[in-house]
């Protein structure tokens, strides 16, 4: 009963060896983004069978809009988890709750937001982005049921957020696989039994997002032996917004500007017909299950290097960042293997289209060599964010994926023209991505040596304690 306890307990990261306390973050962690992939993936899988191949392909062409006009809450969430490891470190009781009670509000005006922009928006990029008329409605049901619905989605990540910042990242994940399996169930019940289409499986998503925001808010409220949760700490606290959006402003504008990048890169991939698009959607689908590890212990450095900074233990900061790029970058090594050798197999569980399958695997296979690149970026950043540090992040995604990515990607497309492909070769979208990634390592490693980000810990830039 008691190490069941513990398990649910917020974690002290600044005792104990690094290497270990990371891992024990990052497996929750890892289970929990998993949990949180199967989200889109059930969707995906579910319209593909019981739907057809176009409704795999107005599920992906829907989900580039849907990450753009959810970037606020990136921001929160982010800030948040900074914020609340530096307090949580430091044993700072007053600006710990404060913190939180200041994320609970400003998620709440930001959903509110999202549910007026998203619907009023959704046609006009749609539009814009030369969705194919065979999918534009089911593409338009889709945004605009995960846009009224968004609240879920919104203060389970943030409070999740928080949870992790406590160091508690099996809690979410427990929660987070609850709503995993009810959303697989309502899944099947909207599409397969009542015939809803694409906007049932956005439907099932919603209310699963919803039930999980619900468990994390619990949680939060039996959690009084480290923080207070009450009517005055949900005001909104000044200082504590204006730090709360210098921190998580440059990672909200990053991923702003990210979903952009992949608005434009899709109307590239809208322009080699229905075919790639659903290519696309299984690729990116397998991608993100394996890019899990990586945020993971990204994540678990952030958290990790925002506690220790914030109990100003410096020399662990440094064994810990170690300990766990190694390690991320292990992994990555075997998901590669994995994925050159066994990737077919997960194909053919999203379509029985042999043509697809194929086309699928020879795209997968361009990016699994940059896996490992990607964990080099994603350990570094966590530990650049965990010190406060969340601006060279923020330089370093507009290089590799303005300046990078998406002219490569047209580049290629535009100098790949023939006859058979009249708007150049397929391949372009995924070769731009591997390039972008390779030299988004090299540029992280770069600016972490320089070592700016040792001088951006909360205090040090003079934050007010309220």
């Amino acid at each position: 009963m008691a190490s069941a306890k513990k398990l649910f307990a917020p974690k002290d990261m600044t005792q104990g060896k690094p290497w270990k306390r990371i891992v024990e973050f990052s497996i929750p962690m890892l289970l929990g983004n998993i949990a949180q992939q199967f989200y889109n993936t059930a969707d995906s899988i579910i319209v593909g069978r019981y739907i057809g191949d176009n409704a795999l392909a107005a599920v992906g062409s829907a989900s580039p809009i849907l990450n753009l006009l959810l970037v606020l809450f990136v921001g929160i969430a982010v800030g948040a988890g900074i914020m609340v490891s530096q307090y949580f470190g430091a044993k700072d009781r007053d600006n710990l709750s404060r913190t939180i009670g200041t994320c609970i509000s400003l998620t709440a005006i930001a959903s509110i937001i999202i549910m007026i922009i998203g619907p009023l928006s959704s046609r006009p990029l749609l539009l814009l982005l030369n969705t194919p008329p065979s999918i534009l409605d089911w593409c338009l049901g889709y945004l605009n049921i995960f846009f009224l619905g968004s609240a879920g989605f919104a203060f389970y990540n943030i409070l999740a957020g928080v949870l992790r910042g406590l160091g508690d990242s099996f809690s979410a994940l427990i929660f987070l696989l609850i709503s995993t399996v009810l959303n697989v169930f309502l899944d099947i019940l909207f599409v397969a039994k009542f015939g809803l289409g694409v906007p049932g499986a956005a439907l099932a998503t919603v209310i699963a997002q919803g039930i999980s925001a619900v468990f994390c808010f619990w949680k939060l409220l039996q959690m009084k032996d480290s923080f207070d949760l009450n009517r005055p700490m949900l005001k909104l606290n000044k200082e504590h917004t204006l730090t709360l959006v210098k921190l998580g402003l440059p990672s909200g504008f990053t991923q702003a500007v990210f979903s952009l990048a992949m608005i434009v890169v899709q109307s590239l991939t809208n322009s080699f017909g229905e075919m790639v698009i659903a290519c696309n959607v299984i690729v990116m689908r397998v991608d993100g299950f394996a890019m899990m590890p990586n945020f993971s212990f990204g994540a678990a450095l952030t958290t990790f290097s925002g506690q220790n900074i914030g109990a100003k233990k410096m020399e662990r900061v440094e064994q810990g960042t170690r300990d766990g790029t190694l390690i991320a970058m292990a992994v990555s090594g075997v998901i590669t293997i994995i994925l050159l050798f066994f990737g077919q197999h997960l194909m053919n569980i999203f379509t029985d289209t042999p043509e697809l399958v194929v086309l699928s695997m020879r795209m997968m296979r361009i990016l699994a060599f940059g896996y490992v690149a990607v964990a080099v970026t994603q350990s570094l950043s966590g530990v650049m964010r965990g010190a406060g540090d969340t601006m060279t992040p923020m330089w370093v995604s507009l290089i590799t994926v303005v300046v990078l990515r998406v002219p490569i990607a047209y580049g290629i497309a535009y100098f790949t023209r023939s006859e058979l492909f009249p708007t150049g070769r397929p391949e372009s979208t995924f070769i731009s991505l591997l390039i972008s990634w390779t030299l988004g390592a090299v540029i992280t490693l770069i600016y972490f040596k320089r070592g700016a980000w040792r001088h951006k810990r909360i205090e040090e830039q003079d934050q007010p304690v309220s």
